[in-house]
């Protein structure tokens, strides 16, 4: 027979949530500058395409967007990249980027793919993954990791790892451009809805 969780105390906890309201605000805004500078980071990864494809940029954006994971579509780029580029130094320079990025991903795949785990005063004190795991043969749902220093520093980490790939992958697609001899127009400049958060 199926087992329901105990209902959680919601009178109690909202009593006790202004208490806790720094707390809640510092890590809801560590997340959304997480999956901020993670999806803008991404998009750039739409001109990588555009040059080796050799395309137009809205070309590129139907075919990035039909992919619908970024899996399928760092692969996708990393196959185009193999049949390109012949300079190796560029074709080193993007996988290295690819891994970087992905690297970024696995920080705020915790983050976005979760649920949050309330404590008794509202405060925000574990997640627990969105997926099965396997353990001795047994299927378990969900990996429970407490919300403490050591994992806001990683987010922390994790954002200006991805401020500074933004710009490392800006200041790339000029050297990709050229090693792809495209016929295209001159990479545009950083617009401000792809620049990966406000300089500090």
């Amino acid at each position: 027979m199926a087992q329901l969780p105990p209902s959680p105390d919601f009178e109690t906890m909202e009593a006790n949530a202004p208490r806790t309201a720094e707390q809640r605000t510092t890590i809801l805004s560590l997340i959304g500058s997480l999956v901020f500078s993670w999806s803008n980071n991404e998009s750039l990864f739409i001109y990588v395409l555009n040059i080796l494809l050799d395309s137009d940029e809205i070309s590129a954006a139907i075919v990035f967007t039909t992919l619908n994971t970024t899996r399928a579509r760092l692969d996708l780029i990393d196959r185009l990249a193999k049949v390109k580029i012949q300079d190796e130094d560029v074709a080193a320079d993007l996988q290295r980027l690819i891994k970087r990025f992905n690297k970024a991903s696995r920080t705020r795949n915790e983050f976005n793919h979760c649920l949050y785990m309330l404590g008794p005063e509202g405060d925000i004190t574990h997640t627990q993954t969105l997926k099965l795991l396997e353990v001795r043969g047994q299927l378990k749902w969900g990996e429970i990791k407490p919300v403490d220093e050591q994992r806001l520093a990683q987010m922390k980490k994790s954002i200006e790892d991805l401020r500074a790939l933004n710009r490392d992958i800006w200041a790339f697609l000029p050297r990709l451009h050229k090693a792809c001899h495209s016929r295209l127009q001159p990479v545009p400049t950083a617009p401000q809805h792809f620049s990966s958060g406000e300089d500090r």
